[in-house]
């Protein structure tokens, strides 16, 4: 852990080394006029605002980007409710916020990750501000102030990289400014058993010098628990959080910005409280059992922990020179994490898995792009990663009450590193015409050890993968607000070890194919359309499942895997008064080649069966064939202030969760809604809101094992209030 600190150290150093190089060098550029910073948005020739995003490294029109991406301004996620990563779920199309336990799992168009160990990262890259996000369970991110979000659908194997088989959520949040500004809101919510929510978040920026301004965001969120507690009384599912982020940023010319970035995050739950679904679990074969009989119940042996603390720190320096611009990125990210959950979810004690984590990781990207207008456009760079990290695991089971448990140990370490180089151009061949080529290889090293009840088992043992990734696009641009596009492209992510496991092996790396051809096309200036197609060749996915023998893990490659579908996307503003935003999302997703399938097959007295079978031909997990969204805002001016109605709305068809699509959620429908008032000249806001209105019953993940298949639900209905104060 020494070294791997050390090297995360000196991701961070080097970042500031690069920066007083480069300033030198800077320093004897021309002190030419700054290129325009670009704003979150611009108005098209259309009525609806345009949306600079930087899906493509570079900042540019939404409607001119040769890639699906949706992306939504801080205001539209609020009017929405959408105050974490995970809610995306609401607003984008193709994207199912999943979790397992308190690992955030999202999946994109059927591909999304189910690891847990260390270094498996998702393939959904998520990345804040540039600075990429390697840990799914550090990726509890709280939107306290954003600019917007971007998700990108489809595979990122070239600009963006790590990882990306399936896309990536890009958030952004505001620079300081150098004017003084600032929001504090309140929050106050009920949900069942009167279990109250409360949400407090502050955030202010401001100048400091005529060179130098900082801002500082600040949260604080807790829930009282909503489960019931049928073993003790009570209830479970309770949770607070402690966040703070705060930016400095140095601003010496007009053509060079340093910003440093620290955040802390703190985490203590027992929302890891799962239930049997349909009463399944072994825990039925004993005398004494207690089983829930509706949604939000648990009978668990003991109080389940879910706790997490995370530290991160980042620096962004941007120069610009006389025809580029150089960037460079460097972060740094430390977690400790501890869980503990029941693994039959009954009060039969039977198994639990206690698992301590503790990792770091960091990260260098140095990025040239061209800065001068003209008909080729371009970016060059590099990017550095390595992490490091051990666990410690407990493997705990029972026959059942009265016999002793056994306890097998686990204590592995894992670590890596990756080098990338990348680079991309786009030439504009004839008038509207464009040409996009992109490149990227990556070289990987990863190395895995494992101790079990204190033996060496696995001896410190590494395997290197390296790839070349490549992209090409064309789009046409047939109007000043329309365009229309096609593009091929792969991306990989490499092999990993199970850290629940006893191999010397690691799976093999996944690999990704993908054709995507799209239109977007504003008809009127009230109405904006976006659709996209896709087709994709996937090889060798990465699969986890629980183990045979009780609560842990085994990592599996599923041969492959064939995906196609589309998303239709559309903003409607009739008047100015009113914006609806609505969104349909279709997905055939099955494995092609899966022929040893770790599966699960219910026994009568509860549990399930475990063997390998065929499970070609299936529905892919977590990948429901349709969803859809609406979102209506909608406001007027009266003589005593704004009063504004927001509504939004997302159906999923069935969710499968197992290989043999025997284990499901239904088709289901949520809905959230406020009814906001501003007063005339004020800078005071006051909401009455909704989260789950029709209060469905909606797992967001289940859990399939030997000893059950259980599940978490997500939260039940919740109606509150809140004050937002704007200075």
């Amino acid at each position: 852990m020494t070294t791997n600190r050390n090297n995360s150290g000196r991701a961070l150093a080097g970042g500031i080394a690069l920066f007083a190089l480069a300033w030198s060098a800077a320093g004897q550029a021309q002190d030419t006029v700054p290129a325009a910073e670009a704003e979150p948005e611009a108005q098209s020739s259309s009525g609806i605002s345009d949306i600079i995003v930087t899906a493509t490294r570079r900042e540019e029109r939404l409607q001119d980007v040769a890639v699906a991406v949706t992306a939504i301004t801080g205001d539209s996620l609020s009017a929405a409710d959408v105050s974490t990563v995970r809610s995306l779920t609401q607003v984008v199309p193709g994207f199912i916020g999943s979790r397992n336990m308190g690992v955030f799992q999202p999946v994109i168009r059927g591909v999304g990750s189910t690891g847990i160990s260390i270094g498996d990262e998702p393939n959904i890259a998520t990345y804040v501000d540039g600075v990429y996000q390697p840990e799914s369970a550090a990726n509890w991110i709280d939107l306290v102030e954003v600019e917007r979000v971007e998700v990108l659908r489809g595979p990122q194997g070239t600009t963006f990289g790590r990882n990306a088989t399936g896309g990536l959520i890009n958030v952004i949040t505001p620079d300081p400014s150098f004017d003084l500004r600032g929001k504090a809101s309140l929050r106050y919510g009920r949900m069942r058993r009167d279990a109250g929510d409360y949400d407090a978040r502050f955030y202010i920026t401001g100048g400091l010098s005529d060179k130098l301004a900082a801002d500082f965001a600040a949260l604080y969120r807790k829930n009282d628990g909503y489960i019931d507690d049928l073993v003790r009384g009570g209830t479970l599912g309770d949770q607070e959080v402690i966040n703070f982020r705060s930016k400095l940023l140095w601003q010496p010319s007009d053509n060079a910005k340093v910003i440093l970035t620290g955040e802390f995050f703190d985490q203590n739950s027992t929302t890891n409280s799962p239930q049997p679904v349909n009463g399944n679990t072994a825990g039925r074969r004993f005398a004494g059992v207690i089983l829930p009989t509706d949604a939000w119940q648990a009978s668990l042996t003991s109080i389940p922990t879910l706790d997490l603390r995370r530290w991160s720190a980042a620096l962004h320096v941007k120069l610009e020179f006389d025809g580029f611009n150089l960037e460079a990125t460097s972060g740094f990210m430390n977690l400790r994490w501890y869980q503990e959950t029941d693994s039959d979810a009954s009060n039969i004690f039977l198994g639990n898995f206690p698992a301590t984590f503790a990792t770091e990781s960091g990260s260098q990207e140095i990025k040239f792009t061209s800065a001068d207008p003209g008909r080729f456009q371009w970016l060059l760079g590099g990017y550095f990663y390595q992490f490091g990290g051990h666990s410690g695991l407990d493997i705990v089971t029972s026959p059942g009450p009265g016999i002793p448990p056994t306890t097998l140990n686990l204590d592995p370490a894992l670590s890596g590193r990756s080098f990338a180089g990348f680079a991309e151009g786009t030439y504009e061949i004839v008038d509207d015409l464009f040409i996009t080529v992109g490149a990227r290889y990556t070289t990987e090293r990863r190395t895995f050890e494992q101790v079990v009840n204190g033996n060496l088992v696995v001896p410190k043992t590494a395997k290197s993968f390296n790839k070349f990734n490549y992209r090409g696009a064309v789009r046409y641009q047939f109007a000043p607000d329309g365009s229309i596009y096609a593009s091929y492209g792969t991306a990989f992510k490499s092999g990993v070890y199970n850290m629940a496991g006893t191999s010397p092996n690691p799976v093999n790396p996944e690999n990704i194919k993908a054709w995507e051809a799209g239109i977007k096309v504003d008809p009127f200036n009230w109405l904006r359309t976006n659709l996209a197609v896709y087709h994709y060749t996937y090889d060798d996915l990465q699969v986890q499942a629980k183990d045979a023998s009780g609560p842990s893990y085994v990592l599996q490659n599923a041969a492959s895997a064939k995906i196609y579908g589309g998303e239709f996307e559309a903003i409607i503003q009739p008047i100015d008064d009113l914006n609806i935003r609505g969104s349909a999302a279709y997905s055939h997703a099955r494995y092609r080649d899966f022929p040893l399938a770790q599966s699960f097959f219910p026994r009568p007295d509860g549990g399930n069966t475990v063997a390998p079978a065929d499970a070609s031909g299936n529905v892919m997990t977590r990948a429901p064939k349709w969803t859809f969204n609406l979102g209506v805002d909608w406001g007027h001016e009266f003589d005593a202030g704004r009063l504004g109605v927001s509504v939004n709305t997302f159906f999923s068809t069935r969710l499968y969760y197992d290989f043999q699509n025997i284990f499901s959620q239904p088709s289901y429908t949520l809905t959230n809604a406020s009814i906001s008032f501003a007063p005339t000249g004020d800078r005071w806001k006051f909401s009455l809101w909704a989260t789950n209105l029709t209060n469905e019953k909606v797992f967001q993940t289940i859990r399939v094992g030997a000893q059950a298949t259980d599940g978490f639900y997500e939260q039940p209905r919740k109606v509150g209030v809140s004050a937002e104060l704007r200075f």
